[in-house]
């Protein structure tokens, strides 16, 4: 068997889809150069599909399908090929989540938006209506976004919730979502958050410059086991990172971040300020 690597199906929309196509080729005993050939696709263009080091193509999907007979069926890979590229949740991102739901400590930083985890469901609509607006989510997709952002959420009330310590970058603040009475109630929102017995909220203000650590929004997630995972996402994907000296460094930023911030009475001040501000 060439290139025999375990997926998790669970881990992302890439890998269910990989992980289904070995179960459908092995349950009919064909190798991947038997596929191979009834696809008119190279063995190692399988194996990488199958391991998710490539992505599947439209193409590949009705290959696929006429190979393994499943053409037109709910089954079908052009089918699941669809549904991965209108996903309305990054690749990587479904996986960082059952992490998140097990934390003991949760790290964020966040520009240009208020974090979801902090998000009122009026906020994270207007964003989600706005992407749909944009073509680049489906109106069904709006709903499951703002639906799965409330399971997050709801995920993280329990009898010993998670030590939330959050950096928000002061356009989080600036930048206007929705009408006023959305954002002064995302506001009173934050304040309600600060106020928690294991929560710090800390603003990164614009005049911090070069000195902010971070470019892209970053989580850092303390297991149970004391085990700390990072997690980053680029405008098309998430990243899951476990290697640990990459996520000591992240980690290291994170401090250095946390400590140029606005102390959290600073940043009660700032958020207060443009409540005041908001019509």
């Amino acid at each position: 068997m060439v290139n025999r690597k375990e997926l998790d199906p669970e881990g992302s929309p890439q890998a269910a889809y990989g992980a289904r196509i070995r179960r459908l080729r092995e349950d009919r005993g064909w190798s991947q150069d038997e596929l191979a050939e009834r696809s008119a696709y190279s063995s190692q263009h399988i194996s990488a599909v199958e391991t998710g080091r490539k992505p599947p193509t439209l193409r590949f999907s009705e290959r696929i399908d006429v190979a393994l007979g499943v053409t037109g069926t709910t089954d079908s890979f052009e089918r699941e090929w669809q549904d991965i590229r209108h996903s309305s949740l990054l690749e990587g991102f479904p996986e960082y989540v059952a992490y998140e739901a097990q934390a003991v400590e949760i790290r964020l930083f966040e520009t240009g938006v208020v974090p979801g985890l902090l998000q009122t469901p009026e906020y994270a609509r207007v964003l989600a209506d706005s992407a749909m607006r944009r073509g680049a989510i489906a109106p069904d997709q709006a709903d499951k976004r703002v639906s799965f952002l409330v399971e997050r959420q709801a995920a993280l009330v329990r009898a010993h919730p998670p030590t939330m310590l959050v950096v928000m970058d002061e356009s989080c603040l600036r930048r206007r979502v929705g009408g006023p009475a959305v954002m002064r109630a995302q506001l009173d929102r934050l304040s309600e958050f600060a106020s928690l017995p294991t929560t710090v909220l800390q603003v990164a203000p614009f005049d911090m410059g070069e000195r902010r650590p971070f470019n892209l929004p970053m989580n850092l997630l303390t297991l149970p086991t004391l085990s700390v995972l990072a997690y980053a996402e680029s405008q098309m994907r998430g990243h899951l990172e476990r290697e640990t000296s990459a996520v000591l460094a992240l980690l290291a930023a994170y401090h250095q971040l946390q400590a140029e911030s606005l102390s959290q009475a600073e940043s009660m001040a700032m958020i207060q300020e443009v409540r005041k501000g908001t019509p």
